[in-house]
């Protein structure tokens, strides 16, 4: 099997979350909960796929020939999956909870290739 690294993409100025962020308190904790169980859910039905489930990402730091500096961009968190192709490894994300029920907007998933050898 090969290894995939998916990339939960999602931005504080996109619609979604925008709507989640101004929902009452009592609806957006209701909400989180049926986004993390649907989650943790998901977590067991691909349970053999998942070689990592990954974690949520901070702030970005960008470095260049130039120096260090702050920047921003839409990475949220990764997970890393093995499945037989791109396209099986794609399918595990399909109606993934990041989307559907958090205001995440995508996930994608590009395949972890060897190292070249000298």
């Amino acid at each position: 099997m090969k290894r995939y690294m998916a990339i939960y993409l999602g931005s504080e100025s996109e619609e979604a979350m925008k709507k989640w962020q101004s929902m009452d308190p009592v609806t957006r904790k209701a909400k989180d909960q049926e986004g993390m169980t649907a989650w943790m859910n998901w977590g067991v039905k691909y349970n053999a796929n998942i070689l990592d489930h990954g974690a949520p990402l901070g702030k970005t730091k960008h470095v260049s020939a130039k120096g260090i500096s702050d920047t921003k961009n839409r990475m949220a968190a990764y997970t890393i999956v093995q499945a037989e192709s791109h396209e099986e490894a794609a399918k595990i994300f399909l109606n993934h909870p990041h989307f559907t029920i958090f205001p995440g907007d995508s996930v994608e998933i590009m395949e972890c290739l060897p190292m070249p050898s000298m």
